[in-house]
């Protein structure tokens, strides 16, 4: 585990604590801290995006395979977090998949509900193929804690228009909008960041009165029959630990190409300690395997 990555949790655990009243813009300035947890990566570069439907970031290791791309949405609760924020970890992933990966900043809430976190997705989806032309299987998706559920999201609904995208990677997905996975009690004190008053806020914002149990925002009720290769993981400590299992239970019981991937002794999204974690580099170096085999295979198809 990176002590890093703890302690920069409990330092915005305490933060919030502190300002209670918090505004929805200090939250905002306080996450882009995020990367501080990811060492750079090398070999990337970086180029701002102007003709895509939102802001986005092309993140470009050397040698990469330019014919693909991966559609990165950040984690931050559907309200925080930014392209900025996750920039760093986007590259490492970005080299482990010799892909280049397109982080995006969707709108967030509370100033735009759901479904618009996954209509933005699916319209950066649709960019590629439209103006640079891409064709499905040459893209998959990828995202860590809410972006993770939309990375989800998003695929199913591309899926059921016959675009399913290559493949997904959701690093601790914040699957149940609902908050009703046993581990936010079992894995309380274990967990740095995420815990139950949190989680409900951020839906409350996400929601804006809408049911937790709306399909389309709550991957766990959705049908899953057509759900594209999907890799998940979690830690076995952190608070969504069940969000991910079960997820990838019912995807198993859909027939569905699922892999799921539980580390010990980690945070939520663990990843984020990229370069300085080795259990961070693990999971980044079976992702991105997995990853370039979902392309071939998907190449192979068409």
């Amino acid at each position: 585990m990176s002590d890093r990555l703890r302690n920069l949790y409990e330092s915005f655990t305490r933060r919030l604590a502190a300002e209670p009243e918090i505004s929805i813009d200090g939250m905002r300035d306080l996450f882009e801290q995020w990367h501080l947890a990811t060492a750079e990566p090398d070999g990337v570069t970086y180029r701002e995006v102007t003709d895509a439907p939102v802001p986005a970031t092309w993140c470009t290791p050397l040698g990469s395979d330019t014919r693909r791309a991966i559609v990165y949405t950040h984690g931050g609760g559907f309200v925080v977090g930014s392209r900025h924020s996750h920039r760093k970890l986007a590259g490492h992933l970005a080299t482990r998949c010799a892909t280049p990966v397109l982080v995006i900043d969707y709108r967030r809430a509370p100033e735009h509900p759901y479904p618009a976190q996954v209509d933005d997705t699916v319209s950066v989806a649709e960019w590629l193929t439209r103006a640079h032309g891409f064709v499905p299987a040459q893209i998959a998706f990828a995202g860590d804690s809410a972006g993770g559920n939309i990375a989800v999201s998003s695929a199913l609904r591309l899926s059921r228009t016959g675009l399913a995208p290559a493949a997904v990677v959701a690093m601790s997905p914040w699957f149940d909008l609902a908050n009703s996975g046993p581990s936010l009690e079992e894995n309380a004190r274990h967990d740095a960041m995420v815990n139950r008053p949190t989680l409900e806020a951020m839906t409350g914002l996400v929601l804006n009165g809408q049911s937790p149990e709306t399909p389309g925002a709550n991957p766990l009720g959705a049908d899953l029959t057509l759900l594209p290769p999907t890799f998940v993981t979690a830690s076995q400590h952190e608070t969504l630990r069940d969000d991910a299992t079960r997820f990838a239970a019912r995807a198993e019981a859909a027939g569905r190409d699922i892999t799921l991937l539980i580390e010990p002794h980690a945070q939520h999204v663990f990843q984020m300690a990229a370069g300085r974690s080795p259990a961070a580099d693990r999971a980044l170096d079976q992702i991105g395997q997995w990853v370039q085999e979902r392309f071939l295979s998907g190449a192979r198809r068409n």
